[in-house]
């Protein structure tokens, strides 16, 4: 595989920051580019970070005197600069969605952690062990921007990247009908540490503006076809949510109640988990998990501080699986919110449209 040059748009960010450390040494992708809003332009990386370094291993050396763009002033220096851009910006949603679609028009890929274009029919929301047949509508997408380079691929919302890859090696032979997960949200996955968000402590939040929305309906595009050059939303399963958020580091959590048309057994349901495998386990691909889909047998597993760096924290980890009186099966599912959840499944997307040659 060649070597691709990357930009971090946002890097500044506890997204931005977590593509960074994700990124050092990166068999593949080497990141020679950050760029942030107006205020921190101009500065090196260290200096427009400062303080708000909040990730667990020190800013890597290379990137440290970089001196950051400005992501919205300086777009075509930036896009030439390149191979593609990560882009995990703090602005409004309307904004975002400009700003992608200028970048992806400069011929300029943008893999996103944003949500602005998770709605868009011709954007692809990949879930690489699940839907990695939906890059298939760039090539809509680029007809549709006049491109032959740019486009925009997303990655989903955090808060179901725990409960829905357990879900879906369970679809095809037993019919998941319905779903409910509560999900229980780490405070990084606002951008906080309990420094900045002392409310926090000793405290549940029993509101994520959106977050809800997203939880139910992002599901049924990632499991939705392709269709005229646009993706359309599965009809089933009805899913519904409930997002808090909790005094964790790191890692959603989400407590999961499912029915089926045809029950499977307990055994059935373990025997799916354990077998399952993605693109990104075929193409052994630089961050996929070997096993993506973890179950444990303690009835106290897993938990978010045991668990949540389970394979670099690409994998998901499942627990407590058992019969419940309204619903077929219950169970409980763990994920680390910024790295699958957010810059690691990113990078991950990326490795997948890398090595199926979209990033050429």
């Amino acid at each position: 595989m060649k070597t691709f040059k990357v930009g971090i748009i946002g890097a500044t960010g506890m997204v931005g920051q977590r593509f960074a450390i994700l990124l050092e040494n990166h068999p593949w992708f080497q990141v020679t580019l950050l760029a942030a809003s107006a205020r921190s332009a101009g500065k090196t990386y260290e200096e427009a970070v400062g303080s708000r370094w909040a990730m667990p291993k020190p800013m890597p050396q290379a990137l440290r005197n970089l001196v950051v763009r400005d992501a919205s002033q300086e777009m075509e220096a930036i896009a030439k600069e390149v191979d593609f851009v990560f882009c995990a910006v703090d602005m409004p949603k309307d904004q975002i969605k400009k700003l992608e679609e200028d970048y992806a028009k400069l011929e300029c890929p943008v893999i996103s952690n944003n949500s602005a274009h998770r709605g868009t029919p011709d954007v692809p929301m990949i879930v690489p062990e699940i839907n990695p047949e939906h890059a298939e509508v760039i090539s809509a997408q680029r007809k549709r921007l006049g491109t032959k380079r740019g486009f925009i691929a997303v990655k989903s919302n955090c808060s179901l990247q725990s409960y829905v890859p357990a879900l879906h090696p369970l679809m095809e032979e037993f019919g998941v009908t319905e779903a409910l997960a509560c999900t229980y949200q780490a405070i990084s996955g606002a951008g906080k540490t309990f420094e900045t968000f002392p409310e926090i402590v000793d405290n549940v939040i029993p509101f994520i503006g959106g977050e809800e929305e997203k939880s139910e309906l992002e599901p049924l595009k990632i499991w939705g076809k392709i269709e005229d050059g646009r993706i359309l939303n599965a009809e089933t399963p009805s899913i519904t949510t409930q997002c808090l958020r909790v005094p964790v580091s790191d890692g959603h959590t989400a407590a999961v109640f499912v029915r089926f048309a045809k029950k499977p057994s307990l055994e059935e349901v373990k025997a799916r988990w354990a077998a399952f495998r993605g693109a990104p386990q075929e193409l052994e691909l630089p961050s996929a998990p070997k096993q993506f889909l973890h179950y444990f047998e303690e009835d106290n597993r897993p938990q978010a501080k045991l668990d949540r760096d389970l394979e670099n924290g690409m994998a998901v980890s499942i627990g407590r699986l058992r019969e419940d009186r309204q619903y077929d099966y219950k169970f409980v599912c763990l994920s680390h919110n910024t790295v699958r959840g957010a810059a690691g499944g990113a990078v991950l997307m990326a490795e997948l449209l890398a090595a199926k040659g979209y990033l050429d």
